[in-house]
């Protein structure tokens, strides 16, 4: 189905018309064709870049304001106070005073206007006025969205040391392996079908290959900094990652094999198409995909390489200033790239919640499919993140390091080996290729017994059956708080050698 805001489309048509018209005459007549894909192709993936890149502040805003309505909070407003009252009544005193030029006097004024009208102190609030500034925070000047910009300020003005013993060349270089390879994953992630970077025939293998990058990076930035904790803290990072990222390649291996393509866009239309997302016909693959893929980005509750009461601070103990903004900015990026990959694999892309129905709708269904496929995307990925990364991670409590191990290599890997033999089956026996279709209203290619989207609706069911018979089938003999491999029925010295 066509994209109705094909940005690809737009640029290159203009660049076409426009640069053979420009170079019209000159010596690079002959070569304007490629000029002119080159410079479509250049604006394309910066303007893809850019939107995607800066929409990522969106999830840090999300985070704080959910976790504040968690804790009965507002979450972050930025009021900008401390640049002009300080903290609990201790201030600079009358700083601008020191300005150079003549600007003491107008920024002065402008310091003492700012703090009588947006200042930390309201005696209509005895609470407020007894706690001074730890409380209220005064009238916001800007939304909290603008923290993010505070935060980033803060880390570029931090100064960076370097470990006096640390093997300076890598310890500087493992942060920007990092980040680089982290921002590699966004040029393949497509907003819509006419507003992508790039679309390499194999995307979905590319993806996998850039999330194995990081582990080095991580592996190297701790054993560089020549500290037994940061080392200790990487070491746990690529086992950890080692040991997830079986199973993930395992699901998007299962991905390939339902859709018929290793492309994220033609598994996304291949979704479509067929009359239903891959939620609906491999839920056991979308709940590994989301394990696999918070374990990949080390967060709650496989966050122990950066376990900060048992490692002070895992791998990047020594980084301090923007190199640590960089890594904890990478974290994130990483998060956000599994968000949409999610979107895109198991839920639609950007084709709308049951589009195929309302686009039958006069009126309703035109205006329905008027909605961007861009602002799907990202709301659908804002959703994800919100609904499983920052729930799980201010809900669940971090489990120990030899449990990670151990639900990754005896638990995910087999079932996403099951996955894979389901996904196989799926597209063998119960696909029905004949009726595909590439329009707004999709195709019923998963209907058996002549009921329409039986295979979706049975699979969706079973697989929710079975996770709430395991969620609440517990054996309430044992010992549930260790993983059964390391606890013992009996207390220890009650065992007879030779005949137990």
């Amino acid at each position: 189905m066509d994209d109705k805001y094909d940005l690809r489309e737009l640029i290159f048509t203009t660049f076409d018309d426009l640069i053979p018209s420009l170079l019209e005459g000159t010596p690079l007549e002959e070569s304007s064709g490629a000029i002119a894909f080159g410079a479509a192709t250049f604006a394309v993936v910066n303007i893809v870049f850019l939107m995607l890149f800066f929409s990522q502040f969106a999830i840090l805003w999300i985070e704080r304001k959910a976790v504040a309505r968690m804790n009965d909070r507002r979450g972050a407003t930025t009021a900008l106070r401390s640049l002009w009252v300080g903290e609990n009544g201790v201030t600079a005193g009358d700083w601008w005073n020191m300005l150079p030029f003549g600007l003491g006097k107008p920024i002065g004024g402008l310091n003492k206007w700012l703090n009588n009208k947006f200042g930390n102190r309201d005696e209509k609030f005895a609470t407020v006025d007894r706690v001074n500034n730890r409380s209220w925070m005064g009238y916001s000047i800007f939304p909290g969205f603008f923290q993010n910009v505070a935060d980033g300020m803060k880390f570029l003005v931090k100064e960076h040391m370097v470990p006096q013993r640390a093997d300076k060349l890598i310890f500087e270089v493992s942060p920007f392996l990092i980040v680089s390879s982290t921002l590699l994953i966004l040029g393949i992630i497509p907003l819509s079908s006419g507003m992508y970077a790039t679309n390499p025939d194999l995307s979905i293998l590319y993806a996998i290959a850039i999330f194995g990058i990081a582990p080095i990076g991580v592996f190297f930035a701790g054993w560089s900094s020549n500290n037994k904790y940061t080392l200790i803290g990487g070491i746990r990072s690529a086992a950890q990652l080692t040991a997830y990222e079986i199973p993930l390649l395992l699901t998007l291996l299962s991905v390939a094999i339902l859709s018929g393509t290793f492309n994220i866009i033609e598994s996304i239309h291949f979704q479509h198409s067929a009359g239903s997302w891959n939620l609906f016909l491999m839920p056991l693959g979308a709940g590994l995909f989301l394990l696999t893929m918070i374990a990949e980005v080390e967060r709650v509750p496989f966050d122990m390489p950066e376990a900060e009461a048992e490692l002070v601070e895992g791998w990047w103990t020594e980084y301090g200033g923007m190199r640590f903004g960089m890594l904890f900015m990478a974290e994130y990026i990483r998060t956000y790239a599994a968000c949409f990959l999610f979107t895109h694999f198991f839920l639609g892309g950007w084709h709308l919640p049951f589009q195929g129905l309302i686009s039958q709708v006069p009126i309703l269904g035109d205006l329905y499919l008027l909605i961007p496929g861009a602002i799907v995307v990202l709301l659908k990925s804002w959703l994800v993140f919100l609904l499983v990364f920052v729930w799980a991670r201010f809900s669940l409590a971090r489990i120990r390091t030899d449990q990670i191990l151990e639900f990754g290599w005896r638990i995910l890997l087999p079932l996403a080996v099951l996955q894979v033999v389901l996904a196989g089956i799926y597209r063998l026996y119960l696909f029905d290729p004949t009726a595909m279709k590439d329009t707004a209203a999709g195709g019923w290619a998963w209907d058996a017994f002549g009921i329409p989207m039986l295979v979706p609706i049975v699979t969706t069911i079973v697989w929710l059956g079975i996770f709430v018979l395991f969620l609440n089938d517990e054996d309430k003999s044992g010992n549930t708080e260790r993983m059964f491999h390391v606890y013992t029925e009996k207390p220890a010295g009650t065992y007879v050698p030779g005949q137990e």
